[in-house]
C-alpha cells in the first residue's frame, strides 16, 4: 500500500506564500510510490473537493487548475517519493484543506477517482 502525509500547511496572509509537501511510502511489488502519478487537491465546507495540480512520474507533465496557473507549481523529488505544491501570491479563496492523492495513471489527473489520499493540511489565507 502506498501511504501519503502531507505538511506544510498553516496561516498566511494573502500575497504570501507556502510549500505543501506530500512523502509518499510503503512498497511493494504492486505499489511504487515512483511509478505512480501525483496529484493536490483541496476542499473547503462550502465546496466539493476540487483538482488543484498534479504531475506524472515519469516524463515531468504538469496539469494545473486555471485559477491558479502562474501562482502554484507543482514539482517532485523521485529520490525521497516526495512531491511538492509551491503556492505564492495566496488569496483568500485558496483557504482550504489541502489532500495529496495517488494512482497509477497516464490520463484524468483532474479526476477525484485516485486510489490513495493522504490526511490534508490545513492552508488558511487571511485577508
Amino acid at each position: 500500500q502506498v501511504q501519503l502525509v502531507e505538511s506544510g500547511g498553516g496561516l498566511v496572509q494573502a500575497g504570501g506564500s507556502l510549500r505543501l509537501s506530500c512523502a509518499a511510502s510503503g512498497r511493494t511489488i504492486s505499489d511504487i510510490p515512483s511509478d505512480y502519478a501525483m496529484a493536490w487537491f483541496r476542499q473547503d465546507a462550502r465546496k466539493e473537493r476540487e483538482f488543484v495540480a498534479a504531475i506524472s512520474w515519469s516524463g515531468s507533465s504538469t496539469y494545473y487548475k486555471d485559477s491558479v496557473k502562474g501562482r502554484f507549481t507543482i514539482s517532485r523529488d523521485n529520490d525521497q517519493n516526495t512531491v511538492y505544491l509551491h503556492m505564492s501570491s495566496l488569496k483568500p479563496e485558496d483557504t482550504a484543506v489541502y489532500y495529496c492523492a495517488a494512482d497509477r495513471r497516464y490520463s484524468g489527473y483532474d479526476t477525484t477517482t485516485y486510489r490513495y489520499w493522504g490526511q490534508g493540511t490545513q492552508v488558511t489565507v487571511s485577508s
